[in-house]
């Protein structure tokens, strides 16, 4: 499959709304495909959605399973999400593959409750809590054309200059 090229900002795209997905077939399952390849080709990227590759459907992908010290539900691919209840609030440092220069601090919350389906249709939910239900918000904003620089408190205490990967 493909590895596509990421829309990054001020790319006016990102910014916007994304429709609920409404058929559930192959073309469905090779644009995941797609999406994923390309969320692999990222440096350290736990999640990716749809509107980051110019398609505009209710599609994320998250996996945070990699990551010491915090709980996981494994590769999630999630069709029509949404969060239905949310618990607490923290702050916490994000990066985004749409903002390639720049991390920042941001306040999410804590514990999230998310109903979604999966690439055939079939309905999921699933209790989350700490960096996965960070990473869900995180994708999720992208499907509202809101990217992380959207929620910093202060764009002159809470953006920072990414670190350059090698």
């Amino acid at each position: 499959m493909p590895v596509l090229q990421i829309l990054t900002y001020p790319d006016d795209r990102l910014r916007q709304v994304s429709t609920p997905v409404l058929e559930f077939d192959d073309a469905l399952e090779r644009r995941i495909d797609d999406l994923e390849d390309t969320r692999l080709s990222g440096p350290g990227a736990v999640g990716i959605a749809a509107p980051q590759l110019g398609w505009f459907e209710r599609v994320i992908i998250v996996d945070v399973a990699g990551r010491k010290k915090s709980s996981s539900h494994g590769h999630l691919v999630l069709v029509n999400p949404e969060i239905t209840e949310w618990d607490g609030f923290t702050m916490g440092r994000e990066g985004c593959l749409s903002v390639p220069d720049y991390t920042g601090n941001v306040v999410r919350a804590e514990r999230i409750h998310l109903q979604a389906l999966d690439p055939q249709g079939q309905p999921l939910g699933f209790d989350m809590e700490g960096f996965e239900a960070r990473a869900v918000q995180h994708e999720l904003d992208h499907l509202d054309g809101l990217l992380f620089l959207d929620r910093l408190v202060s764009r002159r205490q809470d953006l920072f200059a990414r670190k350059s990967y090698k």
